[in-house]
């Protein structure tokens, strides 16, 4: 674990015995570290928050429940960038997940993640998790065999775009750092996402984070793009 980080921590959960269990898992990896826990995102204090590095936190499976969270949750990651939230994500959610929780500060793992996976998640910390679990992106494989090259059907400027939304960019960011308007991003991400018969965001996202996606989009290069993210808020 990076020395310094993750000194305190929040647990988000309907469910007693996710709380129970996560406090085992992390006071038995993580020793130095202070938990915090909350039935939902909305009995969150601004004080805890500002003191946390850490937030793991379970969606509810109920679509609606989910929806509201999510919403919940999109509003205080924008308030407080600085903090790693790891989400635990229902399957049958998936979709709602990647649409409100995608940044750059964000890990979404499945609700059936191995104690490893979790753990090896808080230990790389937001910089350097991987942004989706393989559990979740299993169920939404897009099947790319038989395609003609994205190298070949892609522009430059849908390229850049599924790049940035890729490492966790909304749709404003990209807009501000490319200095373009919000309407023709999602003109080029929609172009893009036809081009490669993608239908939906859940899609996208498993496409962005296959092999060919990562080759193709040079997601490898993390340096670059957490200096580009530093830019556009020094902007």
């Amino acid at each position: 674990m990076i020395p310094g980080r993750c000194k305190q921590g929040i647990i988000i959960s309907a469910l007693p015995v996710m709380h129970n269990g996560l406090k085992a898992i992390i006071t038995h990896h993580f020793p130095d570290m202070e938990l915090h826990h909350y039935q939902s995102s909305c009995g969150l204090s601004p004080l805890v928050m500002r003191c946390a590095n850490l937030i793991i936190q379970e969606i509810p499976p109920v679509a609606d429940d989910a929806r509201a969270e999510c919403e919940a949750c999109y509003r205080l990651i924008a308030q407080l960038p600085g903090i790693h939230w790891i989400f635990m994500v229902p399957k049958n959610v998936f979709s709602l997940a990647v649409e409100y929780l995608m940044r750059p500060q964000t890990t979404l793992l499945a609700t059936t993640e191995s104690v490893e996976g979790l753990i090896e998640a808080i230990r790389l910390g937001s910089e350097r998790a991987e942004r989706i679990s393989q559990l979740l992106l299993s169920p939404h494989e897009v099947k790319i065999s038989g395609q003609v090259s994205t190298a070949c059907t892609l522009t430059s400027s849908e390229r850049q775009v599924l790049r940035l939304l890729g490492k966790g960019w909304g749709i404003n960011q990209i807009a501000q750092l490319l200095k373009k308007s919000n309407k023709t991003i999602s003109a080029q991400k929609n172009s893009a996402m036809k081009r490669l018969s993608l239908k939906g965001n859940a899609e996208m996202y498993a496409w962005i984070n296959s092999f060919q996606g990562v080759k193709e989009l040079n997601l490898l290069s993390l340096q670059k793009e957490q200096a580009e993210w530093n830019l556009s808020h020094q902007k």
